[in-house]
């Protein structure tokens, strides 16, 4: 095994305690902020490199239906987040990141955690890409009817902010693997990598961002982090259920894909877009929840499955 195997394993297998050093790390030093500087080119690398795991071909064979309900699952989640942040009662900004959180894609690494969890990883995948390319109207769709003009925000700029950070990359990394498999396939075991040590640093920067707010804590990070907790189970809970008449692999496909937000494209964006810092904090916190529950579930999932062949 390669060195850069090695370390590709490293991060991956250990991502959860990565994301806390990260948090833990922008907490202690403030100044890992200036990272977010960058966050539209680390978005886009981040994107691109998991994208490129993704083909054409493989979206062909998947159950439409099955795609069909899981689009409109996902769609759900948006005014299931802003319902979160209601009932919690939370300020606009903090109102902001939920509705992002719950209009972005799911994780990038849902098809490897479907894959893992022994569910089907083409349909997890044309979620993923449809998601991706549906964002553009979503997110700022979203942000608009459900949060108005109680946060100031340009929708050129959020529309722009995901055209060059997600739906570039995504097409582009999906050509290429189209065009190239043999080439592309290659490096298969490292993408997801490169795009786990990406998130690591977006992580850090957002969470440094906002030391002075989680050093306040109180109340307001309380509420924040049970309501990350609280979508992130209802995501889970309404995919399954949504998915009731189809085969377990469909279910458990759509059931990552609704529960699992990519926390890093909502942290990422928010900073892109130009909201306040705080509209972070629901994906810092997500993200923490996210990587503990998926990593659980998978595992629940695939002994079930063991079980039954036995």
């Amino acid at each position: 095994m390669s060195i850069a195997t090695r370390a590709a394993r490293l991060v991956e297998d250990y991502l959860v305690g990565w994301v806390v050093l990260a948090v833990l790390a922008g907490f202690a030093v403030p100044e890992l902020g200036a990272v977010t500087a960058l966050s539209t080119p680390i978005l886009a690398a981040m994107v691109g490199s998991v994208s490129l795991t993704l083909s054409v071909s493989a979206f062909r064979a998947v159950d439409r239906r099955a795609l069909a309900v899981a689009l409109v699952v996902q769609t759900a989640m948006v005014p299931g987040a802003f319902a979160v942040a209601r009932l919690l009662d939370l300020g606009p900004a903090l109102t902001v990141g939920f509705v992002v959180l719950g209009a972005v894609t799911p994780e990038l690494v849902t098809p490897v955690m479907t894959e893992l969890a022994g569910g089907d990883t083409a349909l997890a995948s044309a979620v993923l890409v449809l998601v991706g390319l549906g964002s553009v109207a979503l997110v700022p769709g979203a942000v608009t009817v459900l949060v108005g003009d109680a946060v100031a925000f340009d929708t050129l700029r959020i529309v722009r902010g995901l055209a060059l950070a997600v739906v570039l990359p995504m097409v582009l990394a999906v050509g290429l693997r189209t065009r190239f498999p043999e080439r592309v396939s290659r490096h298969d075991d490292r993408y997801p990598a490169v795009a786990a040590v990406l998130v690591i640093v977006i992580i850090g920067g957002v969470t440094a961002e906002n030391a002075d707010l989680l050093r306040a804590g109180g109340r307001t990070l309380a509420a924040v982090v049970a309501g990350a907790f609280a979508l992130n189970l209802a995501g889970y809970t309404a995919g399954w259920l949504a998915s009731a008449p189809f085969d377990r692999p469909a279910r458990t496909a759509t059931t990552l894909s609704v529960g699992m937000r990519d926390f890093a494209v909502a942290a990422a964006l928010v900073v892109s877009a130009g909201f306040p810092p705080a509209a972070a904090l629901p994906a810092v916190a997500f993200g923490v929840v996210e990587l503990v529950t998926s990593a659980g579930l998978a595992r629940w999932v695939r002994r079930g499955e063991e079980r039954a062949l036995d």
